[in-house]
């Protein structure tokens, strides 16, 4: 159920099948000088449609801005503000929950430490509000990284490595524009920075040369397992009977 796609009756029969929702969410941030600005945003989604053909989960329009930090400064990065992102993941969970929807994956193609904290705050809230539902927030890019240490070369990759450029490749070739130099930045330990170009020039966390469409084959296969893995374990998943069950 793509419910982009969808009618008003065939989003009421659906609910019949499942009400699981998965909510993707990515970014519009620079990937270096050779993959897209939407880079997360189109493997978060692509993973969801996969994941929802296995599960028969629902998956909602993707949010397409995040929580920059490391990245702002650099061209095309169009963030929101921790506030707003909550505000988002909050009013989005509440509406589906009053449409008939009870569990909820919150799932992040853009992996910024803040952004993910930012989502497991929402779910946090929301598990408190709404007695019935079950929350999981994964960052679908942390679970491919996990997975995918036999097949990647790269050490530390991060951003527009070898990691992105590979699954890139693999979805969409044609907006792959060469490489970009590798790049591992130096930011210090602790100290905030406020200049972050000046320790991050290129944008790039990793190695974009060691990149192939057949490694994105690989490790997009390994996210839609494991993600369609986490979805089952969701749904299965019952609270304490002191703490109530979500309905299914």
């Amino acid at each position: 159920m793509i419910l982009d796609d969808v009618t008003m009756p065939e989003y009421e029969r659906g609910l019949e099948r499942s009400r699981t929702v998965l909510i993707p969410f990515g970014s519009l941030e620079e990937h270096g000088a050779h993959l897209p600005l939407c880079t997360d945003t189109l493997q978060v989604v692509e993973v969801c449609r996969r994941v929802a053909e296995r599960t028969g989960a629902h998956v909602a329009p993707a949010v397409a801005y995040g929580v920059q930090r490391s990245t702002r400064n650099h061209p095309g990065t169009i963030g929101v503000s921790t506030a707003t992102l909550r505000a988002i993941a909050l009013d989005l969970v509440r509406d589906f929950h009053r449409h008939g929807m009870r569990f909820f994956v919150l799932i992040s193609g853009h992996a910024g430490r803040t952004h993910v904290l930012t989502l497991v705050d929402a779910g946090e809230h929301l598990l408190d509000e709404l007695p019935d539902i079950a929350v999981s927030v994964i960052s679908e890019y942390d679970e491919v990284r996990a997975a995918g240490a036999g097949i990647v070369a790269a050490r530390d990759d991060s951003h527009a490595g070898e990691i992105e450029t590979s699954r890139v490749l693999h979805l969409r070739p044609e907006l792959v524009k060469g490489t970009s130099p590798a790049e591992w930045p130096d930011f210090p330990e602790a100290r905030l920075v406020r200049d972050k170009r000046r320790h991050w020039r290129g944008g790039v966390w990793g190695d974009p040369s060691a990149a192939s469409a057949e490694k994105g084959r690989r490790l997009t296969e390994l996210a839609v397992e494991r993600v369609a893995a986490l979805v089952r374990e969701l749904e299965e998943y019952r609270e304490s009977p002191a703490g109530g069950a979500p309905a299914r």
